[in-house]
C-alpha cells in the first residue's frame, strides 16, 4: 500500500465551508494529488481535552460550533461514516506510547474537520476518526502523538492536523483593502524556514524564537496540531512542501503544510501556483 503524507491545513472561519475562495481551491488540487486515503485521523484546533482522546462513532454527527453565522452554514452536513475499529487501534498506539487515551463514542466532527473535508473529499464517503489536542500539555505533546500515529501512514491512514498558521481573533475587522496585519508575513516566513531546515526544535520553542509569536498566536490551540502533522511525518527529515492558500481578512494565514517525511521526492520547501 502507498504511503500517504501527513497534513497540516489552515481551516479559516467557518465562513470558508461557504466561500473557499483560494484554499478551497487548493485542498481540491491537492486531493487530486494524493492516493484515496482508506480513512483520515483528523486532529482539529475545536476538540480541546486535558488527555489525548480519539472519536469513536459510528457516524459522527456534524458539529456546528459557532455562533453569529448565516442559516446556510447551519444547514450544511458532512455526513461522513466513522470508524470505531482505528479509533481503537489510535487509542491502543498512543498508549502504547505512554499517551493513555479515552475514546469518546459520542464525538462528532467539528468545523475544524468538516470544512476543510468538504473540500479535499466532498463525497463524504471516507471514514473520519477525530482526534483531541492538549494545548496545556504543549507543543512537543502533540509531536509525540503525531509521532505515535505515524506508522498508520502505510495502512493508507491520512493524518490530518487542521489549525491555523495564524489566528489572532482580536485583529478581526481591522484590515481591509488587501492590507495585512504586519506580523502575518513575517510569522509565516520563520515557519516555512524552520520546516524547510527540519528545525523541530526551534518551531517547538517558538514562542521565544518566532517574530510576533504573541500576535500571531494569543493562544496557541491553532498551532498546535501543526505538530502532530509534523510528529506523523515519522522522522527528524519533514519533507515539508509549504501551499501557499493566501490570507483571508488580512490575519489569518491560510497555508497547507505537506509532510512526507524521509521520502520526500520533491523540494522541502514549495508555494504552489501564484
Amino acid at each position: 500500500m502507498t504511503r500517504l503524507p501527513s497534513l497540516y491545513i489552515s481551516h479559516g472561519s467557518p465562513m470558508t465551508a461557504l466561500n473557499p475562495g483560494l484554499v478551497g481551491e487548493r485542498l481540491a488540487d491537492l486531493a487530486a494529488t494524493l492516493p484515496r486515503p482508506r480513512a483520515i485521523v483528523m486532529a482539529s484546533a475545536h476538540w480541546l481535552t486535558r488527555q489525548p482522546a480519539v472519536g469513536g462513532h459510528p457516524r459522527p454527527p456534524t458539529i456546528h460550533d459557532f455562533g453569529g453565522f448565516p442559516q446556510a452554514l447551519f444547514d450544511l452536513q458532512y455526513p461522513a461514516p466513522g470508524d470505531p475499529t482505528l479509533a481503537r487501534e489510535v487509542a491502543e498506539r498512543l498508549g502504547a506510547a505512554g499517551l493513555p487515551t479515552v475514546i469518546d463514542a459520542a464525538r462528532g466532527l467539528d468545523h475544524g474537520a468538516w470544512v476543510p473535508l468538504r473540500f479535499l473529499y466532498p463525497q463524504a464517503d471516507i471514514p473520519v476518526v477525530p482526534l483531541a489536542i492538549q494545548p496545556l500539555l504543549g507543543p512537543a505533546h502533540q509531536l509525540a502523538l503525531g509521532r505515535a500515529l505515524a506508522p498508520l501512514r502505510e495502512q493508507g491512514v491520512l493524518v490530518i492536523g487542521s489549525g491555523s498558521i495564524t489566528h489572532n481573533l482580536h485583529d478581526w475587522g481591522h484590515y481591509q483593502d488587501g492590507k495585512d496585519a504586519p506580523y502575518v508575513r513575517p510569522f509565516i516566513d520563520w515557519v516555512e524556514q524552520r520546516l524547510a531546515a527540519d528545525d523541530s526544535a526551534a518551531l517547538l520553542d517558538y514562542r521565544r524564537q518566532a517574530p510576533y509569536a504573541e500576535r500571531a498566536h494569543p493562544t496557541d490551540e491553532h498551532l498546535q496540531p501543526l505538530y502532530v502533522a509534523m510528529g506523523a511525518a515519522g522522522a527528524d527529515t519533514l519533507g515539508a512542501q509549504r501551499i501557499d492558500a493566501g490570507i483571508d481578512a488580512g490575519f489569518l494565514a491560510m497555508d497547507i503544510y505537506r509532510f512526507d517525511g524521509g521520502d520526500a521526492a520533491r523540494p522541502a520547501s514549495a508555494s504552489a501556483g501564484p
